[in-house]
């Protein structure tokens, strides 16, 4: 019998990318989650959505809280939104406090009462580290039709935005270590490119089909390797192989 698991998550998740000859954002076919399915012996269904926050997300469990009991496993990955900030205010009120979409606080503990929730319902949850960004793409990205000066100004330094989205890649991976919950690190694997850049789309954010493929490994790679029996085994390792 296949392994089933249930993925909740934001738009890296979903599958989500920016197309620059489209130049709107669209479903990638061979994101990283249908690459899972096509190669292991598992049933996915993804609940993810473009945007969510954890609070979002929270939300969406609550109405498949009856499903879950169905799926040995469920993945999720959250963050990317939650450290995110309302750049029109801030580009606006550069002198003033602005708080993210989810402070990190907060974001901690509604990751731990997520995983509560899902052990409540009989499945066992895994998390997912975010992808690092693109500094100089992001802060180009969200300046778009606003004041970069006044932005910048608020960010005292462009790096400041990866430090910020690497606060809350922390802040997952300390949610699984207190809460005992098997993490995939893809972050390591991005960082571990010369020019990690080339794997996320030109909004700076999103991994691009590359990106995608890279996710995949990993994970395939590290399902392996955790500490209880998950997938016997790639189905198409050869060809998972050959295209990373």
């Amino acid at each position: 019998m296949n392994l089933s698991v249930c993925i909740f998550g934001d738009s890296v998740s979903k599958g989500v990318i920016f197309d620059s000859a489209l130049k709107k954002y669209t479903l990638l076919r061979d994101c990283f989650v249908n690459r899972i399915k096509r190669s292991f012996p598992v049933i996915i269904k993804n609940y993810s959505r473009f945007g969510y926050t954890i609070t979002k997300g929270m939300e969406l469990m609550r109405r498949h809280m009856s499903e879950l009991v169905g799926y040995d496993y469920t993945v999720l990955e959250f963050g990317g939104n939650d450290c995110d900030f309302n750049w029109a205010e801030v580009s606006a009120k550069p002198d003033e406090e602005h708080q993210p979409k989810t402070p990190v606080g907060l974001f901690e503990r509604k990751y731990k009462e997520l995983i509560a929730q899902v052990r409540t319902c009989g499945s066992r949850p895994i998390l997912l580290t975010l992808p690092p960004i693109d500094a100089d793409r992001y802060f180009k990205w969200i300046s778009k039709g606003l004041n970069p000066g006044a932005i910048l100004k608020w960010l005292s330094d462009v790096e400041h935005i990866y430090r910020w989205h690497e606060r809350y890649n922390l802040a997952v991976c300390q949610v699984a270590q207190e809460c005992d919950v098997p993490v995939i690190d893809i972050s390591s694997a991005f960082l571990e490119e010369h020019h990690y850049q080339l794997f996320l789309c030109e909004d700076g954010i999103h991994p691009n089909e590359d990106g995608h493929r890279l996710i995949s490994r990993v994970i395939g790679e590290t399902l392996q390797r955790l500490p209880f029996p998950v997938l016997p085994g790639p189905v198409h390792s050869q060809a998972v192989t050959a295209e990373t």
